[in-house]
Formats: structure tokens, sequence, C-alpha cells
């Protein structure tokens, strides 16, 4: 289910970023930057669980920057972070899945989860803050693609249909 997930992921946050890219930037600035600081957000958070995941240190300090990339840079960037991360869900072995890691979050609060865990996270985490993009969408008469589990599957695979 988790690499299924994953798939799943990647296909929403495709759609998400090619509405992101119809705002309109002079009509709708309040909008264009919202939905940035949001996948900005998304991107650096995903980073910083590669990072416990991968045991490496931290790659950030805080769940956001000051200054948000532009669109181009965090496409690529969370493209990179999907491609991770369905590796991850495809080559971990049951036993590796429920491994608790301990960390430290960036508000330097402690935690401890399973790497399975981490992963729904991860999956959980990208669904809220498109949510929140799609919202911004709207307000930017911006169609907001529909990006439910439910079109994915059925998208992915027409024949479930008939």
């Amino acid at each position: 289910m988790l690499v299924s997930a994953f798939d799943y992921k990647q296909w929403s946050d495709r759609r998400t970023l090619a509405a992101m890219a119809r705002i309109d930037r002079a009509a709708f600035p309040e909008a264009a930057a919202f939905t940035a600081q949001q996948l900005n957000h998304m991107v650096i958070v995903e980073e910083l669980f590669r990072a416990r995941l991968a045991g490496t240190p931290a790659p950030h300090r805080a769940t956001n920057t000051d200054t948000v990339p532009d669109l181009q840079e965090l496409a690529q960037r969370l493209a990179a972070s999907n491609e991770w991360f369905s590796c991850q869900a495809r080559d971990l072995t049951p036993a590796q899945r429920q491994q608790r890691l301990s960390f430290t979050f960036a508000d330097g609060r402690l935690g401890c989860m399973s790497r399975q865990e981490i992963l729904f996270h991860i999956i959980n985490h990208g669904t809220y803050h498109r949510g929140a993009i799609g919202h911004a969408l709207d307000l930017a008469r911006v169609a907001h693609p529909a990006d439910t589990y439910t079109v994915f599957v059925h998208e992915a695979e027409p024949a479930r249909r008939g």
C-alpha cells in the first residue's frame, strides 16, 4: 500500500504543480506567494525526514525559509524527494519498516517514529498542504485538480471502471 501511496503522491504533486503554474501572478500575487510557500514547506519537511531516515544531518534549521525558491526549483526538489521516498517504500523490508528512529524536530523537540510512520506522515503531510494550495487556487480562479486517491486509481487502472 505504501508503494501505491507514493505513486499517488507523485501523481497528485504533478497535478498540483501544473495548476500552480497557471496562477496569474500579476492578478493574484497573494495566492501565488501562498502556494509557493506551502510547496516550499512541503519540500523542506520531506528533506528533513529524508535525512532522518538516512541518518544524515538535518539539511534545514526550520520548516520554511524567508526566501521561497522559484517554482521550477521547488518542482525539481519535490520530484527528487518523491523518487527517494518511492524507493524507500519499495525497498524497505517489513522489519525495517518497523524500526523506530529517534530524532530532533526543527523546533528542538524530540521525536520517535517508525520508518513506516514517517512514510505515512509524508503522504499525509503532502495531502494536507495540497488541500491548502487547492483553496488558494480557487481564490486565484484556477481550477484545482481532483487529486483524490480514487481518481488516481481509476486513472492509473481504467479497467476498474468497467
